[in-house]
């Protein structure tokens, strides 16, 4: 019967480098240092060449095929054969594992006074420190382990929060941006000054509050009066007046823009239409001064108007003169009014043709200006139109944007609330089939199916020892389990098979009777009922190993040479179906 250190279940044996240097509370040795991290040394295995690797250092440097040793070469001992790393060429180092887990180590976290040894760091304080820098899963911040919660709750910018009024999940930081669009937050009405009005129902409220203040019918025109919505009516008979008076400089204002809209083609138009009339007249004054002096100058007649003339002129001029030839008077003034007033007549005639296409011309153009002053109005509603749509297609594209928002954080927070109930319920499928497995009469029997597998990863070191679940004396007894190394350990490792009892601590343990003394025989059955492998012992009661527990369990105590392996080779009663069974029988006299 001997004695041996506990350590963690397999499942936790392989998966971190070694410790960081700062853990020792002593002088740092050269031998406690993985070859591979250069950290002090967790699960210690040791190559064919000597050195030793962290458990978890050694697999991931073979996990890619055999690999030369670095420390060999550095030490200039490299040896082709012995220095070459591989799956299976190294065994776990117990005397060096216990050993670092006894040295004295210190917590490295800041303000952290924990003191104790390895061992006690890696089972109940790694990881579990108060004072432990971890980063904020949502923000990232590194906080202390122990303020997680708080700053969980109160300080991270990336909580999710519910609202009070509507329950739907948000972040903190867009806590403003909800309030704006909750359809749930209280308004209050500044009408009524009715308060607690949900924002959804806030627009009906005022459809029919008589109290809420409006805009004046008039406001498009510049009346600028808010209004009770009983008083509206009121208001409209008192300003009326003034409500005239806009709408006139309104139709006003409209009027002097038409005219501005007017193309410049009109005003050249006109100009020319008034210079044209302005020719006009002055052809008409000098039609007239023509027409007057044609009048007064006639041609004279032969015989009695010369001789007429003659003694006129005779009686009044005194001598009388000599008579002027009568061809020359007739040439000189009788072609004169009919050529002049023919060219005159004609010129007149197109100017005034002129001034009728102008005429004509300006009216189409006015026609055509009135044209587009409509095909304007129609646009200009037309923008409105568009410009009130696409206002209210980007209102609602934002709050689609936030509802989106809101809904990806909803399924956020589902998803992790789903992962945590996954965890919860991995662990009570562990637990129930603990619980199936568990006996209460001190009688328990083990089954340890697919041993050929677990067998080689124990001679491989993946996985040297398996725990059995719990079984008890009694539902108030004593909690116990069984711990087997496969492929032996301590003095029988790679030749027996080694069985350990273990004492665990219960709940019930402070109703029981310490130490523990009952007789614990320990078989490995034979399937044929033949030969039973039998071996029992009675406990050492001043061993540490049967005092009441401090920890998860006390230090294993067994047989380490409990089986040959050898009679496990070749065809054997033993193993049937890759399958063996274990027996444990604690006896019950004087419980």
């Amino acid at each position: 019967m001997a004695t041996q250190e506990p350590s963690p279940p397999s499942s936790m044996e392989n998966n971190k480098p070694g410790f960081p240097r700062k853990i020792l509370a002593n002088k740092l040795e050269e031998k406690h240092l993985c070859n591979c991290c250069q950290n002090v040394l967790r699960r210690p295995c040791q190559a064919q060449c000597g050195h030793r690797f962290c458990s978890f250092c050694f697999n991931r440097t073979v996990g890619n095929g055999p690999q030369k040793c670095n420390a060999c070469i550095k030490e200039d001992i490299f040896e082709e054969h012995t220095s070459i790393l591989k799956q299976g060429c190294a065994f776990p180092d117990n005397a060096a594992r216990r050993e670092v887990e006894n040295l004295a180590a210190v917590c490295v976290n800041e303000g952290c006074v924990w003191k104790g040894t390895i061992k006690e760091y890696e089972m109940s304080h790694e990881g579990k420190c108060e004072f432990m820098v971890i980063p904020c899963p949502s923000c990232k911040e590194r906080i202390r382990f122990n303020e997680q919660e708080r700053h969980t709750e109160r300080e991270c910018p990336e909580r999710t929060l519910n609202c009070k009024y509507c329950k739907e999940p948000f972040h903190f930081r867009n806590i403003k941006a909800h309030d704006e669009i909750c359809p749930k937050y209280p308004m209050i009405c500044e009408g009524c000054a009715k308060k607690k009005i949900p924002r959804e129902k806030y627009v009906d409220h005022i459809k029919f509050c008589s109290k809420f203040r409006t805009p004046c019918r008039f406001n498009v025109v510049g009346c600028d009066m808010l209004v009770e919505k009983e008083k509206i009516h009121e208001h409209e008979r008192a300003c009326a007046h003034e409500h005239l008076n806009l709408m006139l400089h309104c139709i006003m204002g409209m009027k002097v823009s038409l005219e501005g809209l007017q193309p410049q083609g009109l005003e050249l138009a006109g100009h020319k239409a008034h210079e044209l009339h302005q020719s006009l007249r002055d052809l008409e004054v000098k039609l007239n001064h023509l027409c007057n002096t044609s009048g007064s100058i006639r041609p004279p007649v032969q015989g009695a108007s010369s001789s007429s003339s003659s003694s006129s002129s005779a009686t009044t001029a005194g001598p009388l003169p000599l008579p002027l030839p009568t061809t020359t008077l007739t040439t000189s003034f009788t072609p004169l009014p009919s050529s002049v007033g023919a060219a005159l007549e004609l010129q007149l005639h197109s100017e005034k043709t002129k001034v009728v296409e102008l005429g004509r011309r300006c009216q189409e153009l006015e026609t055509k200006a009135g044209t587009f002053e409509d095909v304007v109005c129609v646009l200009n509603r037309e923008v409105e139109r568009f410009a009130t749509t696409m206002e209210a297609s980007n209102r609602q594209h934002r709050l689609d944007q936030d509802k989106i928002e809101a809904l990806s954080n909803k399924v956020r927070q589902l998803e992790r609330t789903v992962g945590v109930k996954d965890l919860t319920v991995a662990e009570m499928e562990g637990r129930l089939r603990e619980m199936a497995a568990t006996t209460f009469d001190g009688v328990f029997i083990w089954r340890i199916s697919d041993f050929t597998k677990k067998r080689q990863d124990a001679i491989a070191g993946r996985a040297p020892a398996m725990f059995s679940p719990a079984f008890y004396t009694s539902k108030y007894g004593y909690k116990m389990c069984l711990r087997i190394y496969l492929n032996g350990d301590g003095t029988g490792r790679g030749s027996h098979l080694s069985l350990f009892f273990v004492v665990m601590r219960g709940q019930s343990d402070a109703l029981l009777k310490w130490p523990f003394n009952q007789k614990v025989t320990l078989m490995l059955l034979d399937q044929s009922n033949r030969e039973h492998i039998i071996d029992a012992f009675r406990p050492d009661v001043t061993s540490s190993s049967f005092q009441r527990p401090v920890s998860e369990m006390n230090i294993a105590s067994g047989c380490p040479l409990f089986c040959p392996l050898s009679k496990l080779e070749g065809k054997n009663s033993y193993i049937r179906d890759d399958t063996i069974f274990i027996k444990a029988i604690v006896d019950l006299t004087g419980l």
